[in-house]
């Protein structure tokens, strides 16, 4: 009788983990879709001939909604490892009485350095709107621009910080172990913090939506799934050099052409 009294706790606890997992997991999915709905809606605001004029704040407003949602939907789901774990782990020590918080406390400060990085990058593009022209799709139509920007892609994955960055992002547990705060306060903390090491990582990359088109479905999400790939296959490390020297490779043949062209 008691063992089969301690079985039955044990199995509802495992059910518990097992439906917080597909929940998560279900739920980054639907930000995921809403993400990509949001970012093209947004963007045929933006490129529609009634848009709101370039200097204005209401188009501000819609750059900053498309690149805000086009950043959540590419980015939450290659945190759903660190999202879980953190998940797992504030399920064990409140089993222990330790004091725990909400997994969306954890999740919203991830996101608010990816909002952080979406206001940066429309600062950014507004500043420069008149020296950088852009195409319909939010590419650049310098080709020499364009190959810069596949150049400094490639160095910045060859670079110390890039390795250092991905390899937070690659063990969360050990993210955890060595950086875990307790209570809310603790897990917003540690939202931010991951989120901080995982734009370390992301952001040169996500400089070449500018040279692919910001608007162009299939660069989005071959970026997004490049990413992912970056942080869940095991020895990625080697994949990430790997990336740095096909882009240095390919900025310097675009380059090439662009030199023996003039």
């Amino acid at each position: 009788m008691n063992q089969g009294g301690g079985a039955l706790p044990d199995t509802l606890l495992q059910r518990a983990a097992q439906n917080e997992r597909r929940v998560v997991l279900a739920a980054l999915a639907i930000v995921t879709a809403l993400g990509l709905w949001a970012t093209f809606q947004t963007g045929d605001a933006l490129m529609s001939p009634a848009s709101p004029a370039l200097d204005t704040l209401a188009y501000a407003v819609l750059l900053f909604i498309m690149w805000w949602s086009m950043m959540l939907a590419m980015m939450l789901p290659s945190a759903a490892p660190a999202i879980l774990t953190y998940g797992a782990l504030s399920r064990k020590f409140a089993q222990q009485g330790a004091a725990t918080a909400p997994l969306a406390l954890f999740v919203a400060g991830y996101a608010a350095i990816w909002t952080g990085f979406s206001a940066a990058t429309v600062a950014l593009q507004l500043s420069v709107h008149e020296f950088v022209p852009l195409t319909g799709m939010m590419a650049v139509t310098s080709t020499a621009l364009g190959a810069a920007l596949l150049i400094a892609a490639g160095l910045y994955q060859l670079s110390p910080l890039k390795q250092a960055c991905l390899r937070k992002c690659q063990t969360p547990l050990m993210f955890f172990a060595r950086n875990w705060r307790k209570g809310y306060r603790g897990a917003l903390r540690m939202g931010l913090s991951h989120g901080l090491y995982c734009v370390g990582c992301c952001w040169v990359l996500m400089g070449l939506l500018f040279y692919g088109g910001v608007m162009e479905l299939r660069w989005i999400i071959g970026l997004a799934l490049y990413v992912a790939a970056e942080k869940l296959i095991p020895a990625s490390t080697r994949l990430s050099r790997f990336m740095g020297i096909l882009l240095i490779g390919w900025g310097l043949w675009i380059f090439s052409g662009v030199v023996s062209s003039g």
